[in-house]
């Protein structure tokens, strides 16, 4: 008779702490059932993962600056010497309007954002193939990896302020409002816009490699398309409805309105941008989902 039993009669039976554990151990039963199609996403099963997609997270975090000299000091470096030269070229030469903000401020605001969703989309566009290993061999939500790409770049971007707040104590713009409770919003916009393009690209990436060599042919005009070397407000109105169709073009204009006290966006462009962005979304999802079952024989 071991320490943890006690004999009853003719019968072995576990302790109670035992029992208790062994109750613990099987609180999450899985059912193998087919996935839906449908777009959704599994809320509770992701958060039963929530471990895992941390360790997405941190493991991304440290290998994005692995073995780099000046390491996260990158992360203020880009966007100053990005900033540097949007202010040369389309501040000194083109001479484009910045409304009632000072330009270097418009510029510094708008890249910190754009480069956010562009890390992101990059990241989850690719997330699948480069975590080929994992996809094939062990069973975890498959969405947890584009989602996961699309938060390792909030690190660069939440550094990325310790170079703006100084340019807005110099200019001394700052939020006159409440208007500034609504820029988390905006920052929110911007990740569901680039986790539905994500879904998207990474389903297709599993079939077709084209993503990583298309991604570098678009996103270079794509902060011209949303308003990052100028204000939106004072281009012609025409062109303020055709780019309101880029939800980073209401992503920017607001975060803007809400950090540095920029002109208001037009809100009926905004929820232009908004409905672009959730269509994308469910659209991304459903390719996704539709796909998932097929990953691990295609990829």
């Amino acid at each position: 008779m071991t320490d943890t039993e006690v004999q009853v009669g003719d019968l072995v039976e576990p302790r109670p702490e035992e029992a208790l554990e062994t109750e613990q151990r099987v609180d999450r039963v899985t059912v193998i059932r087919p996935s839906p199609r449908r777009p959704h996403l599994d809320v509770p099963e992701l958060w039963h993962y929530r471990e895992l997609l941390g360790r997405f997270v941190w493991r991304d975090i440290k290998v994005r600056y692995k073995q780099t000299f000046l390491g996260v000091a990158w992360a203020l470096l880009v966007p100053i010497f990005s900033a540097v030269v949007y202010v040369v070229v389309f501040g000194k030469f083109a001479n484009f309007p910045a409304g009632n903000v000072p330009y270097a401020e418009l510029v510094l605001s708008g890249l910190l954002v754009m480069q956010y969703f562009t890390s992101s989309l990059t990241g989850s566009g690719v997330s699948l193939v480069t975590n080929m290993a994992l996809v094939t061999k062990v069973y975890f939500p498959r969405a947890l990896l584009p989602l996961a790409s699309a938060i390792v770049p909030a690190v660069d971007f939440a550094l990325g302020l310790c170079v703006l707040l100084p340019l807005m104590a110099y200019y001394g713009s700052w939020p006159d409002g409440p208007e500034v409770i609504l820029a988390p919003l905006f920052l929110g916009l911007a990740f569901v816009t680039a986790l539905g393009a994500g879904f998207l690209l990474s389903a297709v990436n599993v079939r077709y490699r084209d993503v990583p060599h298309m991604l570098p042919a678009f996103l270079p005009i794509l902060p011209l398309l949303s308003g990052v070397p100028y204000a939106v407000q004072e281009i012609p109105e025409k062109w303020q409805w055709i780019l309101a169709f880029n939800p980073m073009t209401a992503v920017i204009s607001g975060w803007r309105w809400a950090v540095l006290g920029a002109g208001a966006p037009d809100w009926g462009q905004v929820a232009v941008g908004v409905a672009v962005a959730i269509a994308l979304f469910v659209g991304g999802l459903a390719v996704f989902r539709s796909s998932e079952p097929r990953f691990a024989d295609t990829i």
